[in-house]
């Protein structure tokens, strides 16, 4: 009975994936038009553009919207393994099975003892919610890489290491999943593989290392937590504007550089949180890794001076890595990242103009949007140090035992 059930899970699971995935892909390649801007522009303009840079032999020393460690050069370059199609054309496919690996990683050790098929699930439903800005950039691709490197875990540490050095070199979050790692040999793979990769870009490609200042020269962009600030402000007078400034829409004017640097100021008090975290804590199971990862790239993403529609991305593969762990209880903050995925798709590309207007249903939208991230952010932190970092015991007051031996005596 237990393998008639799970083979129908599985074959429901399947079925809802290749329905939800055909919706996408008839998305990108436009047999369909998505409401709002064309969120497909940025792979044939954008995309296509560095790829014939980088395909002279080096990086877009002259381009602020490289903002991308050195090895994003490889997911940019990947659609000429399928010389046959477009260059648009084969970006979509690589996403596409980028999506595909995913969901094979996560069915597989789902159906491992102690683990369930309910974060195979989670993915199934996330990635459709956020709709085709999945399949029009290269996070997926992280992603991939992000969830083999957790589902290693503890039983293959230098190989975790490796490829969570190789995801951060594509895109910096995940040297966040090493948070939770205790074995050093995970450690000195992940050192050894950004080291190698980063002394092999700096020798045979120049200008590896230029998006380090691309992206400090950020401003606040309209999605994010700050942005609410401005989003107010602009129906009280304030003299800023709206425009598109490092390669998202941005808001420039008196006082952004402050919300910028406060913004920063959280990410640095979130690092801290992270860093007491792993000094107290000391209970840690099959889980904890997923977990500490999760709460660590919520708290990076919440923080952020950009929460562009693809960050979600990366919490929804984190989320379903947690609960594909039985023991997990990452559950509640998982379904508020759900949430918050439908919701960012209702503002990006759905309603975007009405976020870059600041009008009532754009301010709405960003402020659920990003109020759901601080819950699951707060609900995920919370959960984490509750189950990793034991309680103080209560203080002994002297002569307090000797008193309640006597009161009885007395009476």
């Amino acid at each position: 009975m237990e393998t008639t059930g799970a083979r129908r899970t599985l074959t429901c699971l399947l079925l809802t994936w290749g329905v939800t995935r055909l919706l996408l892909l008839l998305f990108v390649f436009k047999v369909y038009v998505f409401p709002g801007p064309d969120v497909t522009s940025d792979v044939s303009a954008i995309y296509q553009g560095w790829y014939d840079v980088l395909r002279t032999g080096t990086f877009p020393l002259d381009d602020v919207t490289w903002q991308y460690p050195p090895a994003a050069a490889l997911a940019i370059l990947s659609p000429a393994l399928l010389p046959g199609l477009d260059y648009a054309s084969a970006f979509f496919v690589l996403a596409f099975l980028a999506d595909l690996a995913v969901l094979a990683l996560l069915v597989y050790a789902g159906l491992r003892p102690g683990r369930r098929l309910r974060g195979a699930w989670v993915w199934v439903a996330g990635v459709p919610l956020l709709g085709p800005t999945v399949y029009a950039r290269y996070d997926v691709m992280v992603v991939t890489v992000a969830v083999a490197a957790l589902l290693a875990g503890s039983r293959h540490p230098r190989l975790m290491g490796a490829l969570a050095g190789f995801a951060a070199m594509l895109k910096v979050w995940p040297a966040m999943l090493l948070l939770g790692s205790r074995a050093r040999g995970s450690w000195a793979a992940a050192a050894v593989t950004v080291s190698g990769l980063a002394a092999a870009f700096a020798v045979t490609m120049p200008g590896a290392f230029a998006f380090v200042t691309f992206q400090r020269d950020r401003g606040t962009e309209v999605e994010s937590l700050g942005s609410l600030v401005f989003h107010v402000a602009r129906h009280h007078g304030w003299p800023g504007e709206v425009l598109l400034n490092y390669g998202s829409v941005e808001f420039l004017g008196p006082w952004v550089n402050i919300v910028s640097t406060a913004a920063l100021a959280l990410t640095g008090m979130a690092f801290g949180w992270l860093l007491l975290w792993r000094l107290l804590a000391t209970r840690f199971e099959a889980h904890t890794m997923a977990d500490a990862a999760f709460v660590a790239v919520l708290m990076f993403t919440t923080t952020s001076r950009v929460i562009s529609p693809q960050y979600m991305v990366w919490l929804v593969g984190l989320a379903a890595v947690c609960l594909g762990f039985r023991a997990s209880r990452m559950a509640a903050p998982a379904a508020l990242v759900l949430a918050a995925c439908f919701v960012t798709v209702l503002e990006f590309p759905l309603w975007f103009a009405h976020v870059v207007a600041s009008d009532p249903l754009g301010v709405t939208l960003i402020a659920v949007r990003n109020g759901l991230l601080v819950l699951a952010t707060v609900a995920a932190a919370r959960v984490l140090w509750r189950e990793t970092v034991p309680r103080p015991e209560p203080a002994h007051v002297p002569g307090q035992a000797a008193h309640a031996q006597e009161a009885p005596a007395s009476s």
